[in-house]
């Protein structure tokens, strides 16, 4: 073996041997970092526009003479607007509910009608509300007198126009039709009213 070979053999050798040892010293990359993705954000249901819709239930009427009390169907028709002010829901209202009450022979409720306030807190797709106003109760024997009424009920959106819900009110009238008769009324209806 010549002179050159001797130092092109040794030259190989080293780099091989050296070739495990350098392949060991170097740095593993760094791992690329995850792109996060953000999450959908949650929409809030609107509940601003007029609405229209039903409401059936029953009611209870008792009044202050001895025995001139009773209790039967109701239902009628709603139509209103609500304004929606973030978390909070503010709206007015008529209702006019035919009835099914007797409260004395010969002497039946024939219907109530009420002009209405509503204020409510929204939660997720629902709204819960305490609401109050104007009321008229029309006796058919007596006639009709003006009163008040006060009340609550809970409301879901099943779709972005459609709406579900329950209310509990109870109406007074004082000295019903110029008699010293007081009228008392609660009444517990589900509601469902179509938005625009």
């Amino acid at each position: 073996m010549t002179h050159f070979s001797r130092v092109t053999f040794a030259a190989a050798a080293g780099a091989l041997a050296a070739a495990p040892a350098l392949a060991g010293t170097m740095e593993k990359p760094a791992p690329q970092p995850e792109i996060q993705t953000p999450a959908p954000a949650m929409t809030s249901t609107d509940w601003t526009g007029p609405y229209v819709g039903g409401q059936i239930g029953f009611g209870d009427v008792d009044t202050s003479a001895p025995g001139v009390s009773g209790d039967g169907a109701l239902g009628g028709i709603t139509f209103g607007y609500d304004h929606d002010f973030g978390n909070w829901v503010f709206g007015g209202g008529v209702d006019y509910d035919v009835t099914d009450i007797t409260i004395a022979p010969g002497t039946d409720v024939d219907n109530i009608w009420r002009a209405k306030l509503r204020g409510g807190y929204k939660v997720g797709s629902g709204l819960i509300y305490g609401t109050g106003g104007f009321a008229n109760i029309d006796v058919d024997t007596v006639g009709d007198d003006d009163g008040y009424f006060i009340g609550g009920g809970y409301e879901h959106m099943i779709t972005d126009r459609f709406s579900l819900g329950g209310e509990v009110l109870y109406h007074e009238v004082d000295n019903f039709a110029g008699t010293p008769t007081d009228v008392e009324a609660t009444t517990v209806q589900m509601r469902g009213l179509l938005r625009f």
